[in-house]
Order: structure tokens, then sequence, then C-alpha cells
């Protein structure tokens, strides 16, 4: 699916109730799930401990932290639009977020991504995306919900 490209709230209001785009898939290493534990302070076994994770998870692996799968969310979107013209774009929040399904240490996921709704705060574009993080080959979603984005486009 070609890039995106957006250059104004006109051009984004054309997207409202249509798909995005869907990323390619990225694949989610266990050397980034121990990077990610650094950073966070995180080091849940079910996360970092491989051999453990082997023994005794009920996924026979270590599972990637759900706050990792949430944290691709933007290197994904840049993968499927453009945006340009801006002064600035802030993440405004999440809403409706659900952990579908634990990722597994060595898959692979990707973004879908749709325009759920756009409005026009005193020149400002409230973006709500309606997204999902899929899991290469599973039916059951690793993460859906809904990506509040603000746009600050340059006049």
């Amino acid at each position: 699916m070609e890039k995106k490209i957006v250059n104004s709230y006109e051009d984004f209001e054309k997207l409202v109730g249509q798909q995005i785009g869907v990323s390619d898939y990225v694949e989610i290493t266990q050397d980034r799930i121990n990077l990610f534990a650094d950073a966070t302070s995180d080091h849940q076994w079910i996360h970092v401990d491989v051999e453990r994770a082997k023994a005794e998870s009920p996924f026979k692996s270590t599972i990637v932290h759900g706050y990792l799968t949430l944290s691709m969310l933007p290197y994904l979107w840049n993968q499927i639009i453009e945006v340009n013209n801006l002064k600035m774009m802030i993440n405004y929040g999440m809403e409706k977020m659900r952990f579908g399904q634990a990722v597994l240490s060595g898959q692979r996921i990707r973004l879908n991504a749709s325009m759920q709704s756009l409005a026009n705060l005193r020149g400002v574009a409230k973006a709500e995306i309606k997204f999902s993080i899929d899991i290469e080959g599973e039916r059951k979603k690793a993460l859906e919900g809904v990506a509040v984005f603000l746009y600050y486009f340059n006049n």
C-alpha cells in the first residue's frame, strides 16, 4: 500500500472513515525486549528470562511487554503516513485500548490504521486513529484502540 501524504487539514478530511494503511511487519527480537526492560526497569521474568519462560510460562517463550508493543505505534505509523507542513504533532491520548493477545519474542507485528474522526480545534487538527497491532499468522490482535493525535499545521 502506498504511503498517504497529508499537507493540510483538508487532506486529513479526505481520510475520515477510510483505511489509512497497513505497515510492514517488524520483528520484535529478544534484544529489543531486553533493551525495553532496561529502559523501563521492568525486568519481569516472563519478558527477559528465556530459559525460565520455556520451562514455566504457558507461552513457552518470553513475551513482549505490552507497552513495548504500544510504543512501536509511532514507528509503524510513520510507515503508512507522511504529514507535512507541521509546526508540531502531539500524542494526545489513547482510548479504548485493549491488549488482545501476547506477542512472543521473535514474532512480527504490523499496524493497521484508519481515520475514525477529525475535528478542527481552533486551527489544530485532532485526529482519532482507530488502530490494531496485528501479529503475523495470528487471528487475534495484539492490541487495539484509538490513538488521538493533535496536528498543528503551518498557516
